[in-house]
């Protein structure tokens, strides 16, 4: 099993910045894609973005140019930098890994607890 943990919430102003971890531990054999998901009030669960093994990212249209997303493989760690963050911002952010526990074990999808990112105006 892979658990995911996350931390970096909190309260910010808009305009201000957050940087989230996620770090990943457990039985790891291999981690592909790990990525930052969010739930706003009112919507489903979403993409924010996302990082291959080999750091090939991709972003929701809603964060670009805003949001940073990076890994470090050796800490089987992911972040997110958010800038310029706005109101609209504000929900609970998931962490998502895809990873394998051994080399004969298929790829499950791991997800953390949550954290919570308030933006005030």
């Amino acid at each position: 099993q892979v658990q995911l943990v996350e931390s970096g919430g909190g309260l910010v102003q808009a305009g201000g910045s957050l940087r989230l971890s996620c770090a990943a531990s457990g039985s790891i054999y291999s981690i592909n894609t790990m990525g930052w998901y969010r739930q706003t009030p009112g919507k489903q669960r979403e993409l924010v973005a996302g990082i291959t093994k080999g750091g090939s990212t991709n972003y929701a249209d809603f964060v670009k140019g805003r949001f940073t997303i990076s890994r470090d493989n050796a800490k089987d760690t992911v972040y997110l930098q958010m800038n310029s963050l706005k109101v609209e911002d504000t929900g609970d952010y998931y962490c998502n890994a895809a990873a394998s526990s051994s080399w004969y074990s298929g790829v499950n999808v791991y997800w953390g607890q949550g954290t919570q990112v308030t933006v005030s105006s």
